[in-house]
């Protein structure tokens, strides 16, 4: 409707210009229209006078032909004047109407406007009584919150007075043990020191005596059995020499027979024999006589050679029961020396053991006191990071409840308003900016949280391995650590609008 009249308008300034292009070539044509005709009459008259007939015949003939085509063209200017007079009329018409219908649109947006302007104040003012009530909301969630938090953080206090007073009558109770088991060891030591020197006495008076004991002994039987080896081999002396006079004595008197036998064997050779059979009966007799007394004689010595044997081998024993003896004794004074240096010992790691009980003392004071920092620090960046999550989420709530509040009174707005076009375009494109930087800003706040519970992760988890590689179990923080983790999407705002460009 709008393109109609200005078209209208384009057109009626066309033909105008061609109107006035034309009027001033006609006007010219008929100024300069009787100075040709003068000249050319002038030049026509001179040319008909040299003509033939014939010529002049064809130069009318040619005449007339120009002065149709000259009133056809009159008539077809004539024509056209008309016809762009008429266009322009009606141009002029449609223009005046275009005008007139700008004017009331005009009038309307204006009114639109006013009526707009009006529904902004009404729209200002609601959000104004929103954003009270909201700030309101926002103060009383916080008061609620830090009485919250002051009642949990005295709880906790409680709590943790107790466990360290707890802990300090477990620490009394486990110095008394540790004093009663010293004053017991320390009994006990000294019982096992007189024990140990009674029976050191008493082995030492065993010693002794066994020492005493077993050298009387030893002088005793060296004494008989050295008496008894001089009698034994006297008698052995005696009963040898007495058989070797003996077999002298019959060796010199069979030498004496068989010399007189040789001398007498010629005179009478069966006497001879019968005497040296005789003879030889009789040595036969007395060679098993002697063989028989060397048995005995052999027996006997092997008789006493085994109390002898026995005799050496009781020697023997005693000589290794005297060398045990001094062994024994050698063990024993290397044990007198071995304890002196074990009571050194003992001395010296009593005293060290004094120095590294103070140095635990101190060191446990120090742990305790490092406990106690740690504790209240993961306290405190567990309660900030709870805190903090617990107004991100709140802070998310309220612009999600907000915008959706929004949006549906945009809508209302937008329904009960009968706006142009234009106009309801302009606003869809403010409200459409307005949108995209509250999901912004519902985005960025969403990555923050997200951050945040990252970081609260990672501090928890760093908790959990300096509480592993400490010792220290978990149960006895008096909290629980736990993870947070993310459900809601990142990717979506509330109210189905997309955050991605």
């Amino acid at each position: 409707m709008q393109l109609f009249p200005a078209f209208l308008s384009f057109f009626s300034s066309g033909l105008v210009g061609v109107a006035v292009v034309l009027a001033k070539k006609k006007k010219s044509g008929k100024a300069k229209q009787p100075a040709a005709n003068d000249a050319a009459g002038a030049g026509d008259q001179d040319d008909l006078q040299g003509l033939s007939p014939d010529e002049m015949q064809a130069t009318i003939i040619r005449l007339r032909e120009e002065v149709n085509k000259e009133r056809e063209e009159r008539n077809y200017f004539q024509l056209e004047r008309d016809k762009i007079n008429t266009f322009w009329e009606i141009t002029k018409k449609q223009l005046a109407e275009a005008r007139a219908e700008m004017r009331n649109k005009d009038r309307e947006l204006e009114e639109a406007e006013e009526k707009h302007a009006v529904e902004i104040k009404v729209y200002k003012q609601k959000v104004k009584h929103l954003l009270y009530e909201h700030q309101n909301q926002i103060a009383e969630l916080r008061t609620e919150a830090a009485l919250a938090k002051k009642l949990v953080q005295d709880e906790l206090r409680e709590e943790a007075a107790g466990l360290r007073n707890e802990k300090r009558s477990l620490r009394v109770e486990l110095k008394e043990l540790q004093i009663n088991q010293h004053r017991s060891s320390q009994h006990q030591r000294l019982d096992h020191d007189r024990d140990k020197t009674q029976l050191y006495d008493q082995m030492r008076q065993q010693a002794q005596d066994i020492r005493r004991k077993y050298e009387q002994q030893l002088d005793h039987l060296r004494r008989d059995l050295d008496l008894q080896r001089r009698v034994e081999v006297h008698e052995i002396e005696e009963r040898k020499n007495l058989q070797i006079t003996a077999l002298m004595r019959q060796h010199e008197q069979a030498f004496g027979d068989i010399k007189n036998y040789y001398n007498d064997i010629t005179l009478n050779n069966l006497a001879l024999i019968n005497s040296l059979k005789e003879q030889v009966e009789g040595m036969r007799t007395k060679e098993q006589r002697t063989e028989k007394l060397m048995a005995e004689l052999v027996s006997e010595n092997r008789r006493l050679i085994e109390p002898l044997k026995a005799a050496e081998a009781r020697v023997v024993e005693l000589t290794k029961s005297l060398e045990k003896l001094e062994h024994d004794r050698e063990a024993l004074r290397s044990a007198k020396v071995q304890l002196k240096l074990k009571e050194d010992e003992l001395k010296q790691l009593s005293w060290e053991n004094e120095v590294l009980r103070q140095r635990f003392q101190t060191v446990e004071t120090e742990r305790d006191d490092l406990y106690d920092r740690f504790v209240r620090s993961i306290y405190e960046v567990q309660q900030k990071t709870g805190f903090k999550n617990l107004l991100l989420e709140k802070k998310l709530e309220t612009l999600h409840a907000e915008l959706e509040t929004k949006e549906a009174q945009l809508n209302e707005v937008l329904a009960s308003s009968s706006l142009d076009p234009t106009a309801v375009a302009v606003v869809t494109q403010r409200l459409e900016d307005i949108m995209e930087s509250k999901n912004a800003m519902i985005k960025s706040l969403q990555f923050e949280l997200a951050r945040v519970a990252k970081m609260h992760n990672e501090t928890v988890s760093a908790v959990k391995v300096k509480l592993n590689e400490a010792g220290l179990p978990i149960e006895e923080l008096g909290f629980d650590l736990k993870d947070l983790s993310l459900k809601q999407d990142l990717g979506r705002a509330p109210g189905g609008l997309s955050t991605s460009a």
